[in-house]
């Protein structure tokens, strides 16, 4: 007898599986080309454009989406999921927190160089596309939503490597003060590599080897005063308490 009904369980339903493994793989594939549509089109490409590049209808991309900032978000974790790969890579290799900071910030801008379209896509709001069926309206907040879900999920993937290089032998005062430093740092990466890759080309315009070099300088000098700060701090303490 079936387990499933001696237990008075209905039996599982394997053409509800097969389904729902289809939405999943053709969820991917629309993804797949909303990349390479926005690569091509550019950020400002309409839900209907990067349909009819795909292939398809726009019914089908508001139903596996919902809205353009649902089709966003699901570009963006792509993103996210490949830089992630690339920390990872980066943090392994690096032997001194000089060398995991450069390899972050080089990470964070090949991303923004390789496909320029593609990261303003899932950098900015979408707002609302006017190419929406009727009845089906994008969230007020969805565009912001994407851009603070992106942007916190590179500062948490920063963070670890940050703390495994970078805090190593830190006071736990400095430690504390340090907690800051991933916002701010991705900050500035975001806002200087952003002026960066709007400027246009010419001998003034630093290659992104030389911006990676100038960024990782300024960062990695203001970490390194925390923990010189924190140092004599401590050090005041112990004459005063001495």
């Amino acid at each position: 007898m079936n387990t499933a009904l001696a237990h008075g369980q209905p039996a599982a339903d394997g053409r509800s599986a097969r389904w729902d493994a289809h939405r999943v793989t053709r969820r991917r594939e629309l993804i797949r080309a909303a990349r390479q549509a926005v690569h091509r089109l550019g950020p400002d490409a309409s839900m209907e454009e990067i349909a009819a590049a795909a292939g398809t209808s726009k019914p089908v991309f508001y139903r596996y989406f919902g809205d353009k900032a649902g089709l966003q978000r699901a570009v963006g974790e792509v993103v996210i999921g490949r830089m992630q790969n690339k920390l990872q890579e980066a943090a392994e290799t690096a032997t001194t927190a000089r060398e995991g900071l450069h390899a972050m910030v080089s990470v964070y801008l090949q991303m923004a160089e390789s496909s320029p379209h593609v990261y303003a896509f899932v950098t900015r709001p979408g707002g609302a596309d006017p190419s929406a069926p009727t009845g089906i309206e994008a969230d007020g907040a969805g565009g912001a939503a994407v851009l603070s879900h992106f942007f916190a999920a590179v500062t948490t993937m920063m963070a670890a490597p940050f703390r495994a290089h970078l805090t190593a032998g830190m006071s736990t005062e400095a430690q504390l003060k340090a907690a800051y430093w991933p916002p701010a740092a991705i900050g500035m990466v975001r806002a200087a590599g952003e002026q960066w890759l709007g400027t246009p080309e010419g001998d003034d315009k630093p290659s992104r080897e030389q911006m990676t070099e100038q960024l990782t300088g300024w960062l990695f000098d203001g970490i390194a005063q925390i923990a010189s700060n924190a140092g004599t701090s401590t050090s005041n303490k112990n004459k005063t308490t001495s």
